[in-house]
């Protein structure tokens, strides 16, 4: 039988362990690829179940709004509504401005979904507005 040379023996392993310490460090970088990819997902995925609960529940969007409107501030503001299955639609021929303001700070300050908005002023304590909320 003929002795292996210990010198090619050597080299072998050298060239496999070489190989072995490029192949971690490739795979070490597909890893941090990937947790970082895990991260972006992860946030975003927080971030929809968190504007599904705010937005998804039409039923408590409309409740709230009622309350809005129902407020005894704005019940002298003659504010007209249009229900439909979707959306409503709210809007004022005249409304004062304090009474404005505090149907403003209520909605805008609130989660709903405003799709259209028009305020027009008509004199210094008076304005027009129209305004559609979608569910």
């Amino acid at each position: 039988m003929s002795r292996i040379n210990p010198f090619y023996l050597v080299a072998t392993l050298l060239v496999v362990l070489l190989f072995s310490f490029v192949k971690l460090s490739s795979i070490k970088e597909e890893l941090a690829e990937v947790k970082s990819e895990y991260k972006g997902v992860n946030a975003l995925s927080s971030e929809l179940v968190g504007l599904k609960k705010v937005y998804a529940t039409s039923k408590n969007s409309q409740k709230s709004l009622q309350r809005v409107l129902r407020n005894s501030a704005l019940k002298d503001a003659n504010i007209k509504q249009k229900n439909s299955k979707s959306s409503i639609k709210i809007s004022s021929e005249s409304i004062e401005k304090r009474a404005l303001n505090r149907l403003l700070g209520k909605i805008l300050n609130a989660t709903y979904n405003i799709t259209s908005f028009k305020i027009r002023k008509l004199s210094e304590t008076h304005a027009s507005f129209e305004m559609e909320i979608k569910w």
